[in-house]
């Protein structure tokens, strides 16, 4: 049994992910090609904490003495269900708190979207000396905290609906691997408090259409029963949206990019069957209506099997 449980612990990841002004948290295990056998729970519980002094307002990288120093504290629990050894199905609930070191605006606080994923492992096969697989990964969001989105760069998230299709290609020889994926979000329109906004051009009403948005990730690593350590490089672009003009605030359907370098670090714990501890952090590198965000996350994950399998020894 502890040697079963050693295997399954590489099957269990959430990391949360913060970039730019918006406070946005996704289960990170959408993007790894590892899966819960069938009939075993991975639960999570995730700390995260994100902050950034330096914005690109547009393409000009500047500093705003008003606003200080924008952060946030993101308490987040997840979830990973084995179905069956080839599709596993995800949740994740995060509850954030944001602020600003400098100024009059006040952060909020509260419990932001829920997060659903279903993660198909299409194709799993030897091809030279390593494992090649091939994941297709359906996700949506959905609002669940009572938050004002138009309240940039203060605001918990969206309040937008989304739903995203992704395909996940990884390659691993030996302990080593190599992995490659890529997203497409259709994001719903949002409603704000308020009758008419200007974007490029006056609209007079609460509707703001949203751009849709493309996620593309690579990432490299080690993998090993007792310890994991992975390196991402993370690419975030919305089709569409207008720069942040001059000296104003940001606006939920911006142009916003961001180019995110990271690492990953997990060790299971050998003393205690079923229990890993995960830490790592996030930087932006360069973007576009984003703030230059530093996040720094740890967790906790627990796997158990649900139920006996009548197959399994």
């Amino acid at each position: 049994m502890k040697h079963c449980l050693q295997y399954i612990f590489k099957y269990c990841l959430v990391v949360l992910v913060c970039a730019g002004f918006f406070q946005s948290a996704s289960a990170q295990t959408e993007n790894d090609a590892l899966m819960i056998p069938k009939n075993y729970f991975c639960a999570a519980g995730v700390y995260t904490h994100n902050s950034w002094d330096h914005y690109w307002e547009g393409t000009f990288k500047r500093e705003n003495l008003n606003l200080g120093t924008i952060s946030s504290n993101v308490y987040a629990v997840g979830g990973n269900y084995g179905l069956s050894n080839r599709v596993n199905l995800l949740f994740m609930i995060p509850y954030i708190t944001s602020n600003a070191s400098a100024g009059t605006l006040r952060g909020q606080r509260g419990v932001q979207d829920i997060s659903l994923a279903v993660k198909w492992m299409a194709v799993k096969q030897e091809v030279g000396r390593g494992l090649l697989s091939l994941h297709a990964i359906a996700s949506g969001v959905i609002p669940v905290g009572d938050y004002q989105a138009d309240f940039l760069p203060l605001s918990l998230g969206m309040r937008s609906k989304n739903i995203a299709l992704r395909g996940l290609l990884n390659y691993q020889v030996g302990r080593f691997f190599v992995a490659g994926s890529g997203q497409y979000v259709r994001k719903d329109n949002i409603t704000i408090d308020r009758d008419s906004y200007y974007t490029t051009e006056m609209h007079y009403t609460n509707q703001v259409a949203m751009p849709n948005a493309t996620n593309f990730l690579v990432s490299t690593g080690y993998r090993s029963l007792k310890f994991n350590a992975e390196a991402t490089l993370t690419k975030f672009n919305t089709i569409g949206g207008f720069d942040i003009t001059k000296n104003n605030m940001p606006f939920a359907s911006n142009n916003m990019d961001a180019t995110m370098a990271g690492a990953i670090f997990k060790y299971m714990f050998q003393s205690i069957p079923g229990l890993e501890l995960t830490a790592g952090g996030n930087y932006v590198l360069k973007g576009r209506n984003v703030g230059q965000n530093r996040s720094f996350f740890g967790g906790l994950y627990y796997v158990f099997a649900v139920k006996k399998d009548k197959s399994d020894k």
